[in-house]
């Protein structure tokens, strides 16, 4: 009975479901842009201070970032998690050992991520489609890049642990922070004092240093713990119980790298058998993937925002509300997706302008890239949704199927055969078919789990 009571005084069970999807999901989608826009930002004024080549430089070292990032998501989520799961059973003591160290394992891998990058550079970039063009823009670049390694991935996953306190707009301050100091220093260091791409990473790594040093101030403010040092002690069973509930975040970011790194090798191959080159390929769909990051980040942030609601209604059998949540995520992602659809495909001219000014062979290339590749840019609203959706009601093996159907099931096959017989625009290609064969397969799952809902009786 007093269940029934706490479930109907809960938000989650009463609050206009539009606005509680608004409550959460806009705090998500503003931190997601920020760390989008990391990475345009520096795209946007390297391609005007620097060229093209700039820009392909940054791309070839795009996905040691992401890496990174899957490391930190790993520890970070599985921390944040485990504080959530310790705090729901009353175990104080127990939530700030898995804080404790999940911050000293991110610590760790971090520097470890940094000597293996700074000491292997050389292959590591041949490896992401560094052509001997780009190399010496992508060393300048990535070496900086590599050093604030450390003040990337602690904060990225001190955040999750941050939210997952209880304060996301702490979380969101120390993400913007260091968005407004690299879009700061990013013009003076590139324009003022001439450093080109060498400018940019440093300005990002400022960014970075600002982010990591609110991020850890809030350590010592955690609401529901007071943190000590000794919570840094790693303990076997506490890492690997973090791990364990992180993997698949690490799983989602390690498949773009893999995509990345498979589509950059498979232009610069293509692109030299064509008119374009390797380098005006590489370059233009790296802006291409990362302006296509922010309508993911947006359509994440927005299902992000549904998932608590669907899962505490689907727990408590309120099946109305878990439908009418999905229903409005979805309307809502689909309304962004197409306005991003319209633009990538009646203005695609006024994207790639933002980032520098080139001209023939390169604009067409990049226009082409953004109307084949970003042709079904729409399904992925539906997709995104529908993961999110698995995830909330208990589904995470169908969730995980989705999140890389597209991704490394299809994506990968398509990637691999296409470019044989289409040659560059074949890798072009491999988006729209990837995206298609992943809505099928998530109308499916979603289609299915719609009709197992009419099997439980609603909630009175």
């Amino acid at each position: 009975m007093e269940q029934a009571i706490s479930e109907h005084k809960s938000p989650f069970a009463t609050e206009p479901i539009g606005r509680l999807i608004a409550k959460f999901a806009i705090p998500c989608v503003i931190s997601l842009l920020v760390n989008s826009l990391y990475n345009i930002v520096d795209q946007i004024f390297i391609g005007w201070g620097v060229g093209y080549l700039g820009n392909g430089a940054t791309n070839v070292v795009f996905p040691i970032t992401i890496i990174a990032l899957a490391l930190s998501l790993m520890i970070g989520d599985g921390g944040a998690a485990y504080l959530s799961l310790k705090l729901g059973e009353g175990n104080i003591e127990q939530a700030k050992k898995g804080v404790g160290n999940a911050v000293t394992m991110v610590t760790v891998v971090s520097i470890v991520l940094l000597v293996v990058f700074l000491i292997w550079i050389d292959p590591i970039l041949t490896l992401f489609g560094a052509t001997d063009v780009l190399r010496p823009y992508a060393l300048e670049y990535g070496t900086v890049i590599g050093i604030g390694l450390p003040f990337m991935m602690i904060p990225a996953a001190l955040n999750s642990m941050i939210r997952a306190d209880g304060s996301p707009k702490s979380a969101m301050f120390s993400m913007a922070l260091g968005a407004v100091i690299n879009t700061v220093f990013d013009p003076i260091f590139i324009f003022v004092f001439h450093m080109g791409v060498r400018g940019a990473a440093i300005a990002t790594v400022m960014g970075q240093v600002a982010t990591f040093l609110v991020s850890v101030f809030y350590l010592f403010r955690f609401k529901t713990f007071r943190f000590d040092t000794s919570a840094l002690r790693l303990h076997w069973k506490t890492c690997k119980k973090v791990l364990s509930l992180g993997v698949s975040s690490f799983i989602t970011q390690i498949a773009i790298t893999i995509v990345m790194a498979l589509s950059n090798n498979l232009l610069a191959k293509y692109g030299a058998d064509s008119i374009y080159g390797s380098e005006i390929p590489l370059t233009a769909m790296g802006i291409v993937m990362k302006v296509n990051q922010i309508l993911i980040s947006i359509l994440v942030g927005i299902s992000t925002g549904a998932q608590p609601i669907i899962g505490f209604n689907y727990g408590s059998k309120n099946l109305t509300r878990v439908r009418k949540a999905f229903d409005i995520a979805l309307v809502a992602s689909e309304i962004v997706a197409v306005i991003a659809f319209l633009i990538f495909q009646f203005a695609p001219m006024r994207v790639v302008s933002l980032f520098g000014s080139e001209e023939g062979l390169y604009n067409e290339f990049a226009v082409m890239s953004f109307r084949i590749f970003l042709l079904l840019c729409p399904l992925t609203g539906f997709q995104t949704v529908a993961a999110i959706y698995l995830q909330a009601i208990g589904k995470p093996a169908k969730s995980a199927l989705l999140s890389l159907s597209r991704q490394i099931i299809f994506f990968v096959p398509a990637a691999v055969i296409l470019p044989v017989f289409m040659g560059v625009k074949g890798v072009l290609w491999t988006g729209p078919v990837a995206d298609g064969l992943a809505f099928v397969l998530s109308l499916a799952l979603i289609v299915y789990e719609r009709k197992q809902l009419k099997k439980v009786p609603l909630s009175e």
